[in-house]
This record gives structure tokens, sequence and C-alpha cells, in this order.
């Protein structure tokens, strides 16, 4: 209703002006008030039961009061508690009060997993928005995401956190009504929370301090794929591998990159095909480790044998060539034939192979007078590792082998491998008691007359086991730092 302008305030000029009416009301309101407080004083004042009356007034006023408050209370227009989702008699719910959320989606809030997908869309605007809109009618929330430009469209890769009652299947459908095409996807773990950019400078790093590190961070760049390190010659003769350009190849699911050293570097993802992005960084890595040239980490441990001998034990590479050459020639030829497995005038041949950081890495045993007395290798094979030791005949049997082997197991742990294998003889007592050393879950093979045995590095959480830098002071007895 519109009130009567009459009796409501106006301005004037910008003052305010009142009505004589109002004023009058006031006025009149004013006497009444006060003719009513004076007969109620005087009928307390001056009655008989005046004090009485007061103190029952101030009773039932209190009463009241109470009492007004206890029924506001309890039948108050308050609204409704969020967590309790109460409406009110009618059932509706009260404009402004969002929905309560069902059981079932506060248990998908608090349980989650996360997965890793890639998706290709075309290049058009609205193809992100709505794979976007349809994750988020899954309760799928996006993590962080990459592009990766294609010439007929965008490869966009997700690190997505999802409720653990829905499957991936319910995942990829949903993306495949948005538009995406060519799906893949994986559980992911909390490593995958790094971001790129964090990620690729680590992996740098670790390629400039060893340039065994450079399969591994390839590997770890790229997600599951094969490695494999090709020499330019290979060891044993025949024709050398065919070319690669400078700037490497690009084959889909396969790409070849020129090693520094003069070989080839073939990786391979079946599953899932290369993006250009992806083959950049992995030309960058190379390119770094080209750069940087030959390199080893410094660092060598002195260890006093039971018998009062001290060794000392690093790493070594293509410059300790002509030491382990000279080892050789002082190995007898049953030694040589059970580390090699062929011909024993074509040991010489490997060597460059086995000491090369291209191919994994090298720990030597040297006498304080600086001769190899040992050599234990952990060769990257695609997606294997192999451990390998030789001794020279007249240190054997004094801790030397399994000492090695100890620290190069300590290696495949830190570079995450799942197990390590040794290839060998039945005959070859020393091998098969330093892989039974270790204290590991042990599978025996026999291939082509030959004995493998795989040791499974998984069955001991890596966390619990020591670092390498913390075993070269815990292992082969009293020890050193040189």
């Amino acid at each position: 209703m519109t009130p009567d302008m009459s009796d409501v305030t106006r301005t004037k000029h910008g003052r305010p002006v009142h009505h004589w009416r109002r004023d009058v009301v006031e006025l009149a309101a004013l006497f009444t008030a006060v003719a009513v407080a004076d007969a109620v004083a005087n009928v307390i004042g001056h009655g008989p039961g005046g004090p009485a009356l007061l103190v029952i007034s101030a009773i039932v006023l209190a009463a009241t009061t109470g009492f007004h408050i206890w029924w506001a209370r309890r039948h108050g227009h308050a609204p409704p508690r969020a967590d309790t989702g109460a409406r009110p008699a009618d059932g509706t719910r009260p404009a402004g009060q969002p929905a309560a959320p069902q059981a079932a989606d506060r248990g998908a809030d608090r349980a989650s997993v996360l997965w890793r997908m890639r998706t290709t869309v075309k290049d058009e605007p609205g193809s992100l928005a709505a794979l976007c809109t349809a994750l988020a009618a899954g309760r799928v929330d996006i993590l962080s995401l990459q592009t990766h430009p294609l010439a007929d469209g965008t490869v966009d890769e997700f690190l997505l956190r999802a409720p653990d009652t829905l499957p991936a299947a319910e995942i990829t459908r949903a993306v495949a009504r948005a538009g995406g095409a060519s799906t893949w996807i994986e559980r992911a773990d909390a490593h995958d929370l790094v971001d790129a950019p964090t990620r690729i400078l680590g992996l740098a790093a670790r390629t400039a301090l060893d340039p065994a590190e450079l399969p591994l961070a390839l590997r770890q760049l790229l997600g599951r794929c094969t490695i494999r390190s090709l020499p330019g010659v290979p060891v044993g003769g025949g024709g050398a591998t065919e070319p690669v350009p400078v700037e490497g190849v690009l084959e889909d699911t396969v790409m070849r990159l020129r090693d520094p050293e003069g070989g080839v570097l073939t990786v391979e993802r079946p599953y899932l095909p290369f993006t250009p992005a992806e083959f950049a960084r992995a030309c960058a890595l190379v390119e770094l480790d080209s750069r940087l040239g030959p390199r080893i980490p410094g660092g060598q441990d002195v260890l006093t044998l039971p018998e009062g001998n001290d060794i000392t034990v690093r790493r070594v590479d293509t410059g300790a060539l002509a030491a382990a050459r000279a080892m050789h020639e002082r190995c007898s030829s049953r030694t040589l034939g059970m580390r090699y497995h062929g011909p024993v005038g074509d040991a010489d041949r490997y060597l460059n192979h086995l000491l090369s950081p291209r191919f994994g890495r090298t720990l030597a045993a040297q006498t304080t007078a600086g001769r190899i007395v040992g050599l234990g290798h952990l060769l990257w094979d695609g997606d294997e590792t192999e451990v390998a030791l030789l001794v020279e005949d007249a240190w054997q049997r004094r801790g030397i082998g399994t000492e090695l082997l100890s620290r190069l197991v300590s290696m495949a742990v830190e570079a995450g491998c799942e197990s390590v294998y040794a290839v060998t003889q039945a005959s070859n007592t020393g091998m098969i008691a330093a892989m039974r050393g270790l204290g590991l879950p042990l599978d025996y093979q026999i291939e082509e007359g030959t004995l493998v045995i795989t040791a499974r590095l998984d069955a001991t959480p890596v966390a619990s086991r020591p670092s390498y830098a913390t075993r070269r002071e815990q292992l082969g007895g009293p020890s050193r730092r040189g």
C-alpha cells in the first residue's frame, strides 16, 4: 500500500519539511503518556497495596519475558542448519538455500583417486570448455592441464582427481561425448602433482650431474617407454647403426636421437604416440648432455678388507679403459669366460661399451697403487636392469664382489628400478652367493645354457632402504671417505 504523502517527511530545497498534523499528534501522545504515568504513580505510592502491586508487576513482567524468549527459540524462523538439510513442512526448499548434498556425494569427496588422461580435440574455440564441463558434471576436478599443439588439433593432457566410485570408462565416455578422441587414461600418484616445469628442471639437474642419468631422465619425462642405447660401432663387429640427423627423428610412437658419444638413443612408447612438444623436450635434454661433455661424479671410499688391505671404490668411465684392459690380462680364461660367456679374446671389445655412462654405471675397486682389481656394472637394458661383476683371480673370495654388488643394487633402488638380473653360470658359485647375500627375493631361470638370477627390488620399499651415499659407510666393514 502506498502511504499518504501528507503524513511523511518531505524535502524542499534540500531541507526537511514537517506537516503541522504530525506535530499535533506527537504532542498529544506525549501529554497522554505523562497523564498515565502520573496516575500509575499515585495508585502505587498512595494506595494501601502499592509496594506489593509493584513487586507483583515486576514478577509478571519477568515471567512474560522468559516465556517469550523460550517460545521464540522453539518456534523461531531461523533457517535450518546446512548439515541437516531440513526443509519447511510443505517440503519446499527456502529461496537462496542450496540443496543438501547426498550422502554418496559427500563420501565421494572424501575418497578420490588421481588419473592422468590425454585426449585429442579440434583446435577451435570452445573445445576445451566442453571438456571441462563434461568433467565437472561427473564431479571430476582438474588439477593441472598441458596442451600439445598438433597440425590438425590439440592434445590436452590432464591430471584429474575423481571420486573413487567413478570408473575410468565413465570418464572416457564423457570425454568422447564432449568431442575428445583417441583418449588415453591411467592411474597417477602423488609424484604427478609436481608441475611440468619443476619436474623438467629437476631432470635437467640430474642429467648435468651424471651422464648415466640421461636414459632414466628420458623415461621419467616421457612416462612408460623403452629406451635403448645403440653404439655407433656394435660390440662384436658388424655394420654401424643407421645415422640419425642432429635434430633427431620423430616417427609416431618412436623417436631416435643422436647420442653425443656417436651412437643412437631409441625411445619407443607403443601405447601412446609422442607429441612434437615431448620430442622437443627430449632433444633439449640430449643437447644439454652433449654440451656438458664427458663427466663422472667424484668421490670415493677407502674400505679395509678383513685381512687388512685397503681398497678404494669409486665411479669410473671410459677414462679407465687402459686400467680395465690391464686387469683383463691378469684374469684367467675361466674368470673371463664366466663373465662374458663367449670367446675370451673378445673380452676387451666389450669394455668401451661397458664403461660408457650412456649404458649404465660402473664401479671400480682399486688398490692403493691405483690398480683395478674389480669392476661392477649396472647396465640399462631397455625396461630392465642388469648387474655384472668381474673380480681379478688373486682378489676373489675377499668380499670385493659382494661390496660392489651391494652398491650397485643401492643405485638401482635410487633409480627406481623394480628388479635387477644377473647372467652367470651354475658353476659361478661366487656370483650366486653374492646375489643370495642381498637378502631379496630371487627368481632363477635357465636360458640357453646360462643361469639368469633376478632380484626383485620392490619387495623392500625404496623409502626404507638406505641411499647409496649412506651405504658407502655401512657396507664392507670399516670405511672412511676418500
